[in-house]
């Protein structure tokens, strides 16, 4: 992960993090003030994990995206070119092989 994107990266997480801690106190204050049940509170942090979850994965996916078009601009192999290649030559050997018995027979 190029040092900008994870400084990115540790930046979001660190006011996600914020962001939940601030959420459950003033969560906790509405309860104490009885403008919200403990089950109200509880439901509206749930909402925000499952977003933050949610926010994760589309982050994970589209660092994954980004990731492998690097390595598609640089020209570099990705394990599915690898084994598209190891197949290939499997298949090459295969038939070499065939061949060979074909001939000494």
């Amino acid at each position: 992960m190029s040092d900008f994107l994870k400084k990115g990266f540790l930046l979001g997480l660190g006011a996600a993090v914020t962001g939940k801690e601030k959420l459950d106190s003033k969560l906790q204050q509405m309860v104490e003030k009885n403008e919200l049940t403990q089950e109200q509170a509880r439901t509206v942090m749930r909402n925000f994990m499952d977003k933050g979850e949610m926010k994760t994965d589309e982050w994970n996916t589209k660092q994954f995206e980004q990731t492998q078009q690097m390595a598609k601009d640089l020209g570099l192999a990705t394990k599915e070119d690898i084994n598209e290649l190891r197949a290939r030559i499997s298949e090459l050997e295969s038939q070499l092989a065939e061949r060979e018995q074909q001939e000494s027979q």
